[in-house]
């Protein structure tokens, strides 16, 4: 739904200063029959070398407010350029290629100055029309591209399995509990295990603020056995997040342009980079233990579901006797699931000394499942996202958010730590 730069006829031309080796102008649409206009230098340029050039689509650039217009200069010659695109005093990009969104309709003035080799400037001025879009846009998730949870002792019920269902059919069972604002939920289960959200618009990476407010179902402790212990733990299950802008305009989330949302433990020398984890299909039902009730460690089928990494690690997802159905998702044919990302350290810890009582402690910032909804540590920042490398990436906005648990950790009767979604919230659209 962006503005795509189309060949036309030219029918006039806008032209601006000029500096040595260069011909900055526009290419621009208009109803008259003028003939072209084109200023150069005829001393040191040829008339067909060395110029920028501009398309404005007839009746110039416009584009609905939360959506992405590209505008891509056309360099001929030799000459390389150093491009500023600027909005009054305010540098938006440093970029050959301009990716320009605004959150609020209304007019706005660029300039584009270049600079030669020789360090001569031209400047460029010229005007987008931002509109209202034509519906209102949603604030929430519209559509869930892909769900695949980990085995967990939620997997088959949040959502739930119904015989039959489909990778389709679950992710519309997705869409239903957490789109829209419906604020149910559902589970990623064990390290790894994900969920691709989308959206009507793109949410503006706004400079300085936060932009979009993940839900989850993270809460503090009531009555944590260690005195000293900080506030901030109870269930917290922290949910690595990664955000990705559809530059190619496909409306999918391609590879290539997934980023990680750098949180608090991203540089940490505990938190492994390129972590993966196979799990492995159990050949037969399994049923949890029988135990009497003081006896909370017993309740497990502690050879459940096997794992292993590429860390030589190897271990298996105990089944617990609080949930008894399958924890290997029944609609994926696979009978291997693995997942790669970033592994953050373990956050639980027994408080009791007994295996009774474990407290999940959050995170100072950055992950999903990981703060309370009412706060801002469930609140993100897109100029947070970082490439594979780690350098920081800026996006102008972003289109799809992906959520994976970001810990491989298993807590007693407690079971497996598993991240929970209950929606996604762009908050520029909320506070207008």
């Amino acid at each position: 739904t962006s503005i795509y730069m189309t060949h036309f006829k030219l029918h006039s031309y806008l032209a601006t200063s000029l500096f040595s080796g260069c011909c900055l102008w526009f290419a621009a649409c208009s109803e008259t029959s003028d003939p072209p206009v084109e200023i150069t230098d005829p001393i040191e340029v040829p008339s067909d070398d060395g110029k920028i050039v501009i398309e404005i689509p007839a009746g110039g650039f416009q584009i609905p407010r939360c959506k992405v217009l590209s505008i891509a200069p056309v360099l001929t010659g030799e000459e390389t350029y150093e491009m500023q695109w600027s909005i009054g005093d305010s540098v938006i990009s440093s970029q050959k290629e301009l990716e320009f969104i605004a959150l609020n309709p209304g007019q706005y003035s660029i300039t584009l100055q270049a600079t030669n080799s020789e360090q001569k400037k031209s400047t460029l001025d010229f005007t987008v029309t931002v509109k209202q879009e034509e519906k209102n846009y949603s604030p929430y998730i519209t559509s869930i591209p892909e769900y695949k949870p980990a085995p967990g002792q939620f997997v088959n019920e949040l959502p739930k399995y119904e015989e039959g269902d489909t990778q389709r059919a679950i992710n519309q069972k997705v869409l239903e509990a957490i789109g829209y604002n419906t604020r149910g939920m559902i589970t990623l289960g064990g390290y790894g295990g994900y969920v691709i959200c989308g959206f009507d618009h793109t949410i503006v990476n706004v400079p300085g603020q936060y932009d979009l407010k993940i839900l989850g179902n993270a809460f503090h402790a009531n009555a944590n056995p260690n005195p000293e212990a900080p506030e901030e733990g109870g269930s917290c299950e922290p949910g690595i997040v990664m955000v990705a802008y559809d530059r190619n305009k496909n409306g999918i989330a391609d590879d290539d342009e997934w980023y990680e949302l750098a949180g608090s433990e991203y540089t940490k020398e505990t938190t492994l980079k390129n972590y993966q984890i196979t799990y492995y299909r159990p050949d037969e039902y399994h049923e949890p233990v029988e135990a009497p009730e003081d006896e909370q460690s017993w309740n497990t089928d502690a050879e459940y579901i096997a794992w292993q990494d590429n860390r030589n690690a190897q271990g298996f997802m105990p089944k617990n006797i609080y949930h008894r159905q399958d924890y290997y998702p029944k609609w994926l044919e696979e009978d291997e699931l693995s997942f790669k990302g970033t592994l953050l350290p373990n956050n639980a810890k027994d408080e009791s000394g007994e295996g009774k009582y474990w407290v999940l402690y959050a995170y100072p910032w950055g992950y999903a499942d990981n703060g309370l909804n009412v706060d801002e540590t469930s609140n993100f920042n897109i100029e947070w996202a970082v490439d594979a490398e780690g350098n920081p990436v800026h996006l102008p906005g972003i289109d799809f958010v992906k959520i994976y648990t970001g810990v491989n950790q298993y807590c007693g009767w407690l079971g497996e730590t598993s991240t929970e979604v209950m929606g996604i919230n762009d908050l520029h659209l909320l506070n207008n």
